[in-house]
């Protein structure tokens, strides 16, 4: 078998069942729409106690500053949620203090549609919270991380994150295709199940991840991580948000493609894309000095707010060819990007 044969705890966990009772406030359309303060009207109005968000909502919102959400009363929410992507500890922290005012617990999880359920989660008030970690795994999972030859890592280390055995949420096949299940995720490191994620691992045991392995550069031998990059970009006063892409490059294989939303009231300026590269080069090392960087008042989007990141690979490297975009939540965004999109690097 591709898994070890399920535990005992495990047989005895799947007879039992948890039955929550709750009331979700779901609403069409945009957070920005009909004003930035769309969310924190709902909260006041519906009191919502709990409530969870992509790391991209966040940021977006970020640009807009403290007043509109400010504008409404939060004193209902008892927990912060994140999910979908790694969140930048600059955003993690606009979201704990502005949003929940410092009194709110933010559940960082990770987890896959084919985890069936959280995998990498903090308990609410309960773990002890690191801006930008998913910090430990929940009941039952065993992560691990593994170096390019599937070898274990022990302690602080960084690689591959993968999971040592089943639990009662996972996946068991692919309808119709036990052959893709098995080669998707458990070909590349037989016995694990494989992510698909990098992760670190800190010298107290927390999990941050940095991104899907698709998303790693080769940068002069260097391998980069794009949602590192993107932090340090975050982490500049001006910068709301940030993606990251690789293009091309004759010489070290891949360069760095930085796509950058500016706060309200901030104008680009060669002034601070020098600032931007020497932030950083400063945080990271000078193998990561972006290549490009491209002042993108929006991004491509889908409707639940994640960013296109194929259609951003396109764009800097200025094919047209774009296949589907037909989830996009805003297409002019993308026309406007290849229109201002860098010509030249450094």
């Amino acid at each position: 078998p591709i898994w070890p044969r399920p535990s005992g705890w495990v047989n005895k966990i799947t007879q039992y069942f948890l039955v929550c009772v709750c009331v979700c406030v779901c609403f069409e359309g945009l957070p920005t729409y009909p004003d930035v303060s769309r969310m924190w009207e709902i909260v006041d109005k519906y009191h919502v106690t709990k409530f969870y968000t992509a790391p991209t909502a966040i940021r977006l919102l970020m640009k807009y500053g403290r007043e509109p959400v400010q504008k409404y009363k939060r004193d209902s929410l008892k927990v912060l949620g994140t999910v979908g992507e790694p969140i930048n500890p600059e955003a993690w922290q606009w979201y704990y203090s502005v949003v929940g005012e410092k009194r709110c617990p933010i559940v960082d999880t990770f987890w896959q549609t084919e985890t069936g359920g959280h995998v990498l989660t903090p308990l609410p008030a309960a773990t002890p919270m690191k801006p930008g970690s998913a910090t430990f795994p929940f009941f039952g999972v065993v992560p691990a991380v593994l170096n390019e030859s599937g070898e274990e890592l022990e302690g602080a280390s960084e690689g591959y994150l993968v999971f040592k055995q089943p639990w009662p949420g996972v996946m068991r096949t692919v309808y119709g295709n036990q052959q893709r299940f098995e080669t998707t995720y458990f070909k590349k490191f037989p016995g694990y199940y494989v992510t698909g994620d990098g992760c670190r691992r800190d010298k107290d045991g927390y999990y941050w991840i940095t991104g899907r392995i698709d998303d790693m550069l080769n940068v002069s031998g260097h391998l980069l991580s794009t949602a590192e990059v993107e932090s340090a970009l975050a982490e500049h006063e001006a910068v709301a948000e940030a993606a990251v892409v690789g293009r091309p490059h004759p010489v070290k294989g891949e360069s760095l493609y930085c796509f950058v939303t500016l706060t309200d009231g901030v104008t680009y300026s060669r002034t601070l894309e020098a600032e931007l590269k020497k932030q950083v080069r400063e945080k990271i090392g000078a193998i990561a000095t972006p290549d490009f960087i491209q002042n993108a008042p929006g991004l491509p989007k889908t409707r639940s707010g994640k960013i296109m990141r194929r259609v951003l690979r396109k764009i800097a490297c200025d094919e047209r060819d774009l296949g589907d975009i037909s989830t996009l939540a805003d297409s002019s965004v993308v026309e406007h990007l290849f229109q201002n999109r860098c010509c030249v690097g450094v």
